[in-house]
């Protein structure tokens, strides 16, 4: 129990870390169409006819909530961060962890982080193409 509070309090500092690395939110599409994170948390939640930005008692908003899953939605380069807030909010809903990743070229390295933590605790990952 200890070891796991440990690493989670880890992927915190981590996730704060690429938190205020730099603003990660726009990225240029091939269209030339710049595309945040509140684009593919639309789509996505609509396909899985989840519940978008719902609210817990603290105020963090959960970017799409479903009947199985507390899903955040980041771009790859914000995997620690994805990684704890799924965690907390799906701790705090009773639900499953899923992380929605935005990729692109070059994301490989980030995935690769993700799955590695994803596959330890049973974090789910969807996958959303830019």
């Amino acid at each position: 129990m200890k070891k796991q509070f440990s690493f989670f309090l880890t992927l915190i500092a981590v996730a704060l870390y690429f938190l205020f690395e730099g603003d990660l939110s726009l990225k240029k599409e091939e269209d030339g169409a710049k595309r945040d994170e509140k684009y593919y948390q639309t789509k996505m939640c609509g396909e899985f006819g989840g519940k978008m930005e719902y609210v817990l008692f603290d105020k963090a908003r959960v970017d799409c909530l479903t009947d199985e899953y507390a899903i955040e939605v980041d771009f790859a380069k914000k995997w620690a961060e994805g990684i704890g807030q799924s965690l907390y909010y799906a701790e705090i809903t009773r639900k499953k962890p899923a992380i929605g990743v935005i990729v692109g070229e070059g994301d490989e390295k980030y995935l690769s982080r993700i799955k590695t933590v994803a596959d330890k605790y049973d974090i789910k990952i969807i996958l959303l193409d830019k």
